[in-house]
């Protein structure tokens, strides 16, 4: 399987895509309608960005208490009850609840994305055959990008057109797509592991990831280089307000690029080897930007540094290598949310370097620190790199 077209000849994966284009399509939508009409309520900046953000800060909630479920569900059921959860939570946004309601509904959003988050990653590894999971991941990815470019910018017309709320109704429709799709197209399979989910067994498991020693910089890696770069996108608006939009195209450009040139056209030989230099183009190109350059090249920075993001492709597809099949599922939710929580974190730390100093400066502290993260993660990725080589049969 080394092409879109025979990717998508699998009818589960063709289901699976179509759920995950929905679900990433309605979160950008119900993102956008309930930012603008917590800020019409309360006018307040703050709380706007943390309905829009919420989510991904309660997925670190999830990580650490529901995700041992992605691995003893089955996948199926799980996908699809989940879709009819959030869809339900949508709803009820769309009523117009107090603010403290919202937030605690967001809870709720989050813990229950963070958990089916997990639940795709390990049945991803399940539907493709292990040479395909790069492809088949880049595919997902091509969604994500593709679907917050759509759902952003008919959530803006929606949201003018209709209303906040009625636009939240749009997002909970959304997302009962997704269960259907889920329902109908993907196939009955047992969990992947035994035993009952709980917090003690999230935890535990977690520890069992956390002890091997080469999936620990493999998380990091996913984590924490590619964070510091969100927060630099994070400070586009102030960096540039009349061409924050460009820059944020640049952004999805380059990492659509980047994820269609690791998926389709990078051989297995070559992603270990130019996997240190990706991850280093993630961030160099930055730098270029603290010096507050013209606006086409800030964009062309953007471009090049964005292509390195296909270096999470090559992570995922290690980490996928090392842990036991019957902890894929959580191994995966918790590179999710992991990821998530360190990307609402870094846009947090970006903006308050701005406030005490400049948007461009910050945004060269964070490329910077970026490329020293990566620069001090190399060896231990380069050693497990060549132990996953020496363990991978010929």
């Amino acid at each position: 399987m080394q092409t879109y077209r025979e990717l998508f000849r699998n009818r589960e994966f063709a289901a699976l895509f179509t759920t995950a284009c929905a679900q990433n399509a309605a979160g950008t939508v119900t993102g956008l309608a309930l930012a603008t009409e917590v800020y019409s309520r309360t006018r307040s900046p703050l709380f706007a960005a943390l309905s829009m953000f919420g989510p991904s800060l309660a997925q670190l909630a999830g990580a650490t208490l529901l995700l041992s479920a992605a691995d003893r569900l089955p996948p199926r059921a799980a996908i699809s009850s989940l879709a009819l959860v959030t869809a339900t939570l949508v709803g009820l946004l769309s009523t117009g609840p107090p603010i403290w309601l919202i937030f605690v509904l967001l809870l709720g959003m989050g813990l229950a994305g963070s958990l089916a988050g997990g639940v795709r990653g390990g049945l991803l590894t399940e539907i493709v055959p292990p040479d395909a999971y790069v492809l088949g991941r880049s595919a997902l990815n091509i969604a994500t990008g593709t679907m917050q470019i759509v759902g952003f910018s008919a959530g803006g017309l929606l949201v003018t057109v209709l209303s906040p709320g009625q636009t939240l109704l749009v997002g909970a429709g959304l997302h009962l797509t997704a269960s259907a799709v889920a329902r109908l197209g993907l196939s009955r399979r047992a969990p992947r592991a035994s035993g009952r989910p709980s917090v003690v067994e999230t935890w535990r498991v977690n520890r069992r990831l956390w002890t091997i020693t080469s999936v620990r910089p493999v998380y990091l890696g996913l984590w924490i280089p590619n964070g510091l770069i969100v927060g630099c996108e994070a400070l586009f608006v102030p960096y540039s307000p009349t061409g924050a939009g460009v820059l944020l195209a640049s952004a999805a450009v380059g990492m659509l690029t980047g994820d269609v040139l690791a998926g389709r056209f990078l051989p297995p030989s070559w992603r270990d080897r130019l996997a240190p230099f990706l991850r280093l183009l993630l961030a160099v190109p930055y730098l270029a930007l603290a010096f507050d350059p013209h606006l086409a090249i800030a964009a062309v920075a953007v471009v090049i540094a964005s292509i390195g993001y296909c270096s999470t492709l090559l992570l995922q597809e290690r980490l996928v290598a090392l842990v036991p099949a019957d902890a894929r599922g959580q191994a995966l939710g918790l590179h999710t949310s992991g990821m998530l929580t360190m990307q609402a974190v870094c846009a947090a730390l970006a903006g308050t370097v701005a406030e005490f100093t400049t948007p461009a400066v910050a945004i060269g502290v964070m490329s910077a620190a970026s490329i020293t993260v990566t620069l001090l993660l190399a060896p231990a990725l380069g050693r497990g790199s060549r132990e996953h080589a020496t363990m991978t049969p010929a």
